[in-house]
């Protein structure tokens, strides 16, 4: 018999950027939960509910549907109108879309470059929406999107606040 002896000291697990990540997921962990119902975070659980509805349209387009029109609305629902399309195809796409996104937009933070394209395709989507927006909500929140991201983008570029990625290391640091 095989006797193991874990190390739960966890010595020399992780370099020093994976400990940075790690510092990282679990203080924004922190930070989102003890956040969570407050105003503070709503513009981003409405993005969310945006990439939601936007999922959908975009798996009735891919099957041949047409896209009525798209509203989120500020108690953090939304809907899409469709007709057409194939609704087993459509209906799920809206959480699996979700889901997808996050992850391109996670995958899209390992490097400047692409945290770079990322943050232009989603202004430029934002852009795009704003155009076609049937409800204040949605439009005001893809305005105040464009508006944070071009901070964001200011402030990295201009000074030496680096909010997205530097150096290929995960910090926000001054």
């Amino acid at each position: 018999m095989v006797k193991l002896n874990p190390n739960w000291e966890l010595k020399n697990c992780c370099n020093h950027e994976q400990v940075v990540f790690l510092v990282t997921v679990a203080v924004c962990t922190v930070v989102i939960l003890a956040l969570w119902r407050t105003i503070l975070l709503r513009p981003f659980k409405l993005v969310t509910v945006f990439l939601h509805e936007a999922s959908h349209a975009i798996a009735c387009k891919l099957t041949c549907g047409h896209v009525e029109g798209i509203q989120v609305h500020a108690d953090e629902g939304g809907t899409t109108q469709t007709r057409g399309g194939i609704y087993w195809l459509i209906l799920p796409a809206g959480y699996l879309g979700s889901s997808f996104w996050g992850m391109v937009l996670i995958l899209a933070s390992t490097n400047l470059l692409t945290a770079r394209i990322a943050a232009g395709c989603f202004v430029a989507a934002l852009l795009i929406v704003l155009c076609v927006a049937k409800n204040w909500t949605l439009r005001g929140l893809c305005i105040g999107f464009v508006l944070f991201l071009g901070v964001v983008w200011i402030l990295q570029e201009t000074t030496k606040i680096r909010i997205l990625r530097c150096n290929e290391q995960l910090v926000f640091s001054v």
